[in-house]
Order: C-alpha cells, then structure tokens, then sequence
C-alpha cells in the first residue's frame, strides 16, 4: 500500500493575519470546513487533529488554506503535524482512548 492510501493523523493549525477579520473568525471558517470535510476529527484549543487516508487529508490542508486567504486572511502560518505508520493505519482512538 502507498503512503497515499495510509490512514494518518494531521494536526492542522491556522494562524491568520487580517485587518479587515479578526483571526478566530477566520479559524472558525476553517474549523467549519474541515468538519464539513466528513473526515475524523478532534478540536483542541491548539489544532485540530484529522484523520483519514493521506491524500485526502492534506487536500483538505490545502482547501484549509483557500478558506483562511478567502475569509480575509491576508497572511497565514499554518503548521502541521503528521504521524504515519509503515504497516498500520494511525487512529485517534489508538493514541487517547486510555484517557477518556
């Protein structure tokens, strides 16, 4: 199997620059498409975490993006974190399910 095809988990974090937004509204937009997206996901005061198979996944980073720039950002930093496995699906629930 190709790493395409590999379930991962991607913590995506925006952080917009705007005069005309203020930068959690622009979040919000963004939040509101990666769930919109249908794919797993996890909100945490940092990032949001997504999981799905890879090349779906950083389509939606890219769609992210669009979304920040079309909501008025004029600037974006976004960072990310991704974990891969070379033999196994990565899952939310594998890494946190211990502590819920």
């Amino acid at each position: 199997m190709q790493l395409k095809d590999k379930v991962v988990n991607v913590a995506i974090q925006v952080l917009p620059a705007s005069k005309e937004r203020p930068m959690y509204d622009i979040v919000d937009d963004a939040i509101e498409l990666i769930v919109k997206s249908g794919l797993k996901h996890r909100v945490t005061p940092f990032e949001t975490v997504v999981e799905g198979p890879y090349s779906i996944v950083m389509e939606l980073v890219q769609n992210v993006q669009e979304v920040c720039y079309t909501g008025g950002a004029e600037s974006l930093l976004c960072n990310l974190k991704i974990q891969t496995h070379g033999i196994k699906d990565v899952t939310i629930e594998d890494k946190i399910e211990k502590y819920e």
